[in-house]
């Protein structure tokens, strides 16, 4: 919206520089701390990297902390998630202490602390013309739709908190998300053990939310 513009472009961006450095330099101790814990637990790499399509569609490497092991089946695939992720991984999805690399992200541009998740990148020629305008803004660290359900909504409710969020960007959204966001990790709300669960992959035509 016309009257959210100049915080959408210029504001909310100074304030992703201002706080991730901060946030970085804060929680140095405890990033290396996990570093140490994740590479004596779990081995190297410490940090999963994936492409994800950020601002107008362009793809960037998102950065996690690791929280599954490399188990492999005997013809040598990948076991099933559930079937990796170890306690200490677990523990560290539960807090969201996994995504503390994404500071990194918001600090180089990639994402904002406050916007759509970074989906996947197959999902880019899926998405209808409504749908993709959820890249109209950086991907965030947290959104509207996870505040409000997470992975207990639809596509069609995802896809609409995230439309919605792109036309009403304003610092008051923003905070409000922010704390709702917090308030759900203090809680352990919402929290799913899998990136994407098998089932519930985005399907496209059949999503349409026109």
């Amino acid at each position: 919206m016309r009257k959210n513009n100049f915080y959408k472009k210029y504001i909310k961006r100074v304030f992703d520089i201002v706080f991730s450095l901060f946030a970085l330099i804060l929680l140095s101790p405890v990033l290396l701390i996990l570093a140490v814990l994740i590479k004596l637990n779990l081995g190297s790499p410490i940090l999963f990297k994936q492409q994800r399509p950020g601002l107008y569609g362009k793809v960037f490497t998102i950065y996690k902390f690791r929280t599954m092991t490399d188990e492999k089946d005997e013809t040598g695939e990948l076991l099933d998630d559930h079937l990796r992720l170890t306690k200490f991984g677990r523990f560290l999805r539960s807090t969201s202490m996994d995504e503390l690399p994404e500071l990194l992200n918001i600090l180089k541009g990639d994402m904002s602390f406050i916007g759509p998740r970074p989906l996947l990148v197959e999902y880019l020629p899926l998405y209808n013309n409504e749908q993709m305008r959820r890249h109209e803004v950086r991907p965030g660290l947290s959104g509207l739709a996870q505040v409000n359900g997470r992975n207990e909504l639809s596509w069609e409710e995802k896809f609409y908190h995230d439309i919605y969020y792109v036309d009403n960007v304003s610092l008051y959204l923003d905070l409000k998300i922010f704390f709702l966001t917090l308030r759900k990790v203090i809680m352990r709300e919402g929290i799913s053990f899998s990136n994407e669960k098998k089932d519930n992959k985005f399907k496209g035509d059949k999503e349409k939310i026109i």
